[in-house]
């Protein structure tokens, strides 16, 4: 009988696959992963599991699961979940290396021009109708987001609802409140032994400037300590979509640190989304405006730590432990928090982006286009693009 002589025979005959093999897939998805984490995804389980039969099916499904219910962008979750199957700790980092560089090389180089050249009429022309196609394109993850995660449950739409409003009316997006969703749920739904006793209960709690420096942006060490804290904890709080991470965003990088005015801000969003790879590679365009180089990296490897950490540790328990009824509830009450606060991001970024009736324009012929087409945001974006210098000029 002859050896098996490809990657597909070889696995079909029971022998495993050499990572470097891996290695090279996730470098090309990362480079042509457009669609959002679901197309992302579904990429991966067409090549690796239906066609090349590199994963077993039981194998990828729990890493999807394992993405759903930890914190973090779904596709860089299962990137992680497939080289720590293959390869342990260390094979999960180098998975998620693999998949985030092509993306965060290109955010890189575009952030770089960006900076070079903001003041061009034609940079604030491009902007000037990506703006408000963002908008449509986070309103809609919200909205499907919440059908997805509350369904017919009235408990998790009034999640939702309210903490759309405190987002919409307050400007800011509380971390805390998505805790205190998923906790909420664990008490309705599957209190542990001292809740059932009647236990304590649940409660809630700029601009850049004319020295930009290539290698450190405008930050100093301190900064720079402050903008790994921020991502860090940001990286914490991105449930159900990468898209949950906006509203975090804004609330810190222009509210509270003001690093970006709002309108820079919405940029940093719109490269996430034009870009292949996950729409949390955001971080390292605010990273580089805020930071330079030093600033992207300190954000990007800040803002994917607890997302790695999130898979390799809890990983074979989360396996064990999937169904547990509170871990559901918790997650289910989170994803229902996340829903409400980009919903009420999208409102508060929808004032500083829709101020003509152009912008109204490219925002309702936005809101058709993504609702009708799925997985073409970034065509979207280009099409916004050019719309805005046909519209403002160049």
């Amino acid at each position: 009988m002859s050896k098996p002589t490809t990657p597909e025979e070889a696995a079909a005959a029971g022998k495993s696959v050499p990572f470097a093999r891996f290695l090279r897939y996730f470098v090309g998805l990362g480079t042509w992963g457009f669609g959002g984490p679901i197309a992302t995804v579904g990429y991966m389980q067409r090549d690796l599991v239906e066609r090349r039969g590199w994963l077993d099916r039981q194998d990828f499904l729990n890493g999807v699961a394992l993405g759903q219910t930890m914190p973090g962008p779904l596709a860089a979750q299962v990137v992680m979940w497939v080289g720590y199957l293959e390869a342990g700790t260390g094979g999960a980092l180098a998975t998620a290396i693999a998949f985030i560089l092509p993306s965060f090389m290109l955010v890189l180089a575009v952030a770089y021009f960006y900076v070079r050249y903001e003041g061009l009429n034609v940079v604030q022309s491009l902007f000037y109708g990506v703006a408000p196609a963002v908008m449509a394109i986070i309103a809609v993850a919200a909205v499907k987001l919440a059908r997805l995660t509350d369904e017919k449950d009235l408990r998790f739409w009034g999640i939702s609802v309210l903490i759309f409003a405190v987002t919409a009316l307050s400007g800011a997006e509380i971390a805390l409140l998505f805790i205190a969703a998923g906790f909420l749920m664990i008490a309705l739904d599957a209190p542990p032994p001292f809740l059932r006793r009647g236990g304590e209960s649940l409660g809630a709690a700029a601009s850049l400037g004319v020295h930009f420096s290539v290698l450190t942006g405008t930050a100093v060490g301190g900064t720079l300590v402050s903008l790994g804290l921020f991502f860090l904890k940001a990286g914490a709080f991105i449930f159900g979509s990468g898209l949950a991470i906006v509203p975090f965003l804004k609330e810190g990088i222009v509210s509270q640190h003001h690093w970006l005015t709002q309108g820079q801000f919405l940029d940093a969003v719109a490269m996430g989304l034009i870009t292949p790879g996950p729409v949390v590679i955001t971080a390292a365009f605010v990273g580089y405006l805020v930071g330079g180089l030093a600033g992207a990296a300190v954000a990007t490897v800040a803002i994917f730590t607890p997302i790695y950490l999130g898979v390799v540790v809890p990983g074979k328990w989360f396996v064990r432990h999937q169904d547990n009824a509170q871990v559901r509830a918790f997650v289910k009450g989170a994803t229902a928090a996340a829903a409400g606060a980009i919903a009420g991001a999208a409102v508060v970024l929808t004032r500083s982006a829709v101020t003509d009736w152009p912008t109204v324009a490219i925002l309702v012929g936005s809101l058709i286009f993504t609702w009708r087409f799925k997985n073409k945001e970034p065509i979207l974006v280009l099409f916004a693009a050019a719309a805005g210098v046909l519209l403002k000029g160049i």
